[in-house]
């Protein structure tokens, strides 16, 4: 038996606005400079990454992305100071439950602890 478990942030309206897939989406814009890239890489398609965004600002209460538009230029996404700190302490958050829930699953699940169930999924 492993134990796997994900941390789902809610807005204070009881709705899912944050958790590991809206935090790689950011991840991603952060390393392409892109919304549309990004959502490639995931195999989302814009508009529902566009979404997962929106839903996230809504939840969080700040922008995360600046955007700019397209043109000779082109066009990019970047991420604001507040995302960048918040997804910093989400990773930190993360990091800590996980080395938390790898630690109480034992006490809890005594004789069904294997090494590789310590390890979060990709």
């Amino acid at each position: 038996m492993e134990q796997r478990c994900q941390v789902v942030l809610f807005s204070s309206a009881g709705k899912k606005c944050f958790g590991p897939g809206p935090a790689e989406l950011l991840e991603r814009v952060e390393r392409s400079g892109s919304l549309h890239q990004a959502a490639k890489q995931m195999y989302l398609s814009y508009s529902k990454a566009f979404k997962l965004i929106r839903a996230a600002e809504e939840g969080l209460g700040f922008s995360l992305m600046e955007t700019r538009i397209g043109g000779a230029r082109g066009g990019g996404s970047i991420l604001t100071p507040e995302a960048r700190r918040a997804l910093a302490q989400y990773r930190a958050y993360e990091a800590a439950v996980h080395a938390a829930a790898e630690e109480l699953f034992p006490r809890f699940f005594p004789g069904n602890h294997s090494p590789a169930a310590d390890s979060p999924p990709s």
